[in-house]
């Protein structure tokens, strides 16, 4: 079982940068996580991942180059630096845990957090 907090959003301009932290409780070493994003009307879509062993990190087309995906295992915390932020960058941004690999699908991941609100806007 693995329990996922998401913290550090909040309202930025463009341009701007913000970092996500999710800090997990549980059996957490072992796992593959992942970042992904709602949008108000708008399905979740995968944002970053990254494997257990930090060997692996995947981004969407959308994100790459602006956002890094970082873990830090011995303090049980999954990190999201974002830069170069836009309005379209606007969202709930939830953490995400699973077992089957660093994978852009919302069903490959088992435990979700709650997600924290992050706003693009001048």
């Amino acid at each position: 079982q693995v329990q996922l907090v998401e913290s550090g959003g909040g309202l930025v301009q463009p341009g701007g940068s913000l970092s996500l932290s999710c800090t997990a409780s549980g059996t957490f070493s072992t796992y593959y996580m992942g970042w992904f994003r709602q949008a108000p009307g708008k399905e979740r879509e995968f944002v970053s991942g990254i494997s257990w062993d930090d060997r692996t990190t995947l981004y969407s087309d959308s994100v790459k180059g602006r956002f890094t995906i970082s873990r830090d295992i011995t303090k049980h915390i999954i990190y999201l630096r974002m830069n170069t932020l836009k309005p379209e960058d606007t969202a709930v941004y939830y953490c995400a845990a699973g077992r089957r690999g660093v994978s852009p699908r919302i069903s490959e991941y088992n435990y979700w957090g709650q997600g924290t609100q992050v706003t693009v806007s001048s």
